[in-house]
């Protein structure tokens, strides 16, 4: 704006009565009402440019600050909490996940073809994740009710020798409501037979299913054997996702 104003013939009278007038002008006033004079106008111009390009940087300034603002906490200096978003979870098997020794943990009063409940799924991969939910010791916790898709695959990797070939896998997710025994929701079956000289076998169960569930209510999946294949994150796996129908 000064630069501006230099351009133009600094100090004339012509000038000074034009500020004159734009000072006694009342708000909201056309320019051209101002003054018959081309350099007057000229001059109240350039004040409006210059004015309106000062405001523009303010309030982008100011829109830039408060977008930071709600961004980061700076009175805690920590992350505001995550978006809202609808409740899901996808959580994979990684190595080392199950007992060392051959057993698992009981869960209740499960059944004999499903008595093992996998107790260690990975959460914190780039693979997996829990939002909206609840995790803890192989349980997916509902937070908000309503109705959920629930699916699970474990990929099972069976040693076998000699006649000892043949083997019924089992599969099975449970639901468990508050204060109550868990309940089998769903399950899945596959007897296979391999032929004496194979290393190993390898067999995938899928199952899913639409369920209403409520606020509290718990998700688990027990097997019945645990040779399973640990070592690949994508091929076993437990999840649930909220639809809203």
């Amino acid at each position: 704006f000064p630069s501006q104003l230099k351009s133009q013939a600094p100090g004339s009278a012509e000038e000074l009565r034009c500020l004159q007038v734009l000072n006694q002008q009342p708000e909201g006033s056309s320019l051209e009402k101002l003054s018959s004079s081309q350099g007057c106008l000229k001059l109240a111009s350039t004040i409006k440019t210059y004015v309106a390009t000062v405001t523009e940087n303010i309030i982008r300034r100011s829109a830039m600050k408060e977008a930071w603002r709600s961004y980061f906490n700076t009175s805690e200096g920590q992350l505001p909490p995550k978006i809202a978003g609808k409740p899901s979870a996808h959580l994979t098997l990684g190595p080392q996940s199950l007992a060392q020794d051959g057993r698992s943990q009981r869960s209740g009063n499960l059944s004999q073809s499903c008595r093992h409940a996998i107790m260690h799924w990975g959460h914190g991969s780039l693979l997996s994740h829990v939002q909206n939910m609840t995790y803890r010791a192989g349980r997916l916790r509902v937070e908000q009710p309503g109705k959920y898709y629930v699916y699970a695959q474990i990929y099972f990797r069976y040693r076998g020798a000699g006649r000892d070939s043949g083997l019924q896998l089992v599969q099975c997710i449970q639901w468990q409501p508050a204060y109550s025994p868990p309940v089998l929701l769903l399950k899945g079956v596959g007897t296979k037979c391999w032929a004496p000289e194979a290393d190993y076998g390898l067999h995938a169960l899928y199952q899913g299913g639409l369920f209403e569930l409520k606020a509290g209510d718990e998700l688990f999946v027990s097997v019945s054997s645990l040779a399973i294949d640990s070592s690949d994150a994508a091929a076993s796996y437990f999840g649930a996702f909220r639809l809203d129908l």
